[in-house]
């Protein structure tokens, strides 16, 4: 039974287990059965062998002369392009700062109404204008606005600098402009005045004028004639309508023309023919009394109103 302390001579310090000797604890660890009386930490790394740090050496030295045998064989606007990609793909940061991608040159639909949009499009202007995609987008974008009233923004109405652009379909739909104020920022619905506005606007580069309406309430009203007074928008008669009556009536006249030029030459072919018994008698109808006359001649006619005439009354009283 061998001692735990041989080198002290006391026996109370026997042990009944058989103890290893140091050979066999050395012949252990190396075949990598590792020794139960050292304690492991978890967390910290593993001390690196000797045999581990001279083959990463032997990776990483292999590595780098590879690398610069193929930078050697390149010529120097290459090796230059190289060692640029490598910078920007091995420093933090660096690939956001230069591979982002720029959105400052990006044009969306709205940059292009921007740029190619016009107050006002006539036919000269649509017929000197390019056939580009931009601008037949803005004029498809100026199609689909409702002309009739402006919506205005007053912010600076005391440098007498009234902004003004046309409604879209939404704002025609709430009413926006023609019910309720035409300001931007109001949505009064009481009191409101039509005004008849001298524009005047830069665009292309020109100086252009249009005369425009706009329909406020009586603080934005005020607001819009602080400078100068604006002139009130009169009720008128849509001119339209009037044509439209002319021609109707135009239309009436000749057809009773027409029926009349029928009739007398229908009476001259029963003049031509023989003479009947129906023909020779007198004519009566010339001899009776006058109070009868009334009920012998031609039933005056009404003017009746059709369905586009009173159409036409109520959107005047709408739009005025």
């Amino acid at each position: 039974m061998a001692r735990r302390n041989p080198d002290v001579g006391l026996d109370d310090l026997a042990s009944e287990f058989d103890y290893e000797s140091e050979a066999e604890r050395k012949r252990a660890k190396k075949r990598g059965g590792g020794d139960l009386t050292q304690k492991e930490y978890p967390g910290v790394p593993e001390k690196q062998k000797r045999a581990d740090a001279k083959h990463w050496f032997q990776d990483e030295h292999g590595r780098l002369h590879r690398n610069m045998g193929k930078l050697m064989h390149l010529n120097a606007y290459q090796r230059h392009k190289e060692m640029i990609n490598l910078y920007y793909l091995c420093y933090e940061g660096a690939s956001e700062k230069y591979f982002k991608e720029d959105t400052s040159k990006h044009r969306t639909d709205y940059d292009v109404l921007k740029d190619n949009h016009r107050f006002l499009w006539d036919d000269e202007t649509a017929s000197t204008a390019d056939n580009s995609y931009e601008t037949r987008l803005a004029k498809k974008y100026y199609d689909k606005l409702v002309k009739e009233y402006c919506i205005c923004d007053l912010s600076r109405y005391k440098k007498n600098q009234v902004a003004m652009r046309w409604r879209t379909e939404a704002e025609v739909k709430m009413g926006k402009g023609q019910f309720s104020c035409g300001a931007r920022k109001c949505d009064e619905r009481d009191r409101l005045t039509s005004w008849e506005v001298n524009f005047a606007y830069s665009e292309q580069g020109e100086k252009k004028n249009a005369l425009v309406k706009v329909r406020l309430c009586e603080t934005c009203s005020m607001m819009l004639n602080f400078g100068s007074e604006k002139k009130r928008a009169e009720k008128k008669s849509s001119s339209w309508s009037k044509k439209r009556k002319e021609e109707r009536k135009k239309e009436k006249k000749r057809k009773s023309n027409e029926d009349g030029t029928n009739g007398e030459a229908e009476e001259k072919e029963d003049d031509s023919s023989p003479p009947t018994s129906s023909t020779k008698q007198p004519d009566e109808k010339a001899k009776k009394p006058a109070s009868n006359e009334i009920w012998q001649g031609a039933v005056p006619q009404e003017i009746t109103r059709t369905v586009d005439d009173e159409i036409d009354d109520f959107l005047n009283d709408l739009f005025d």
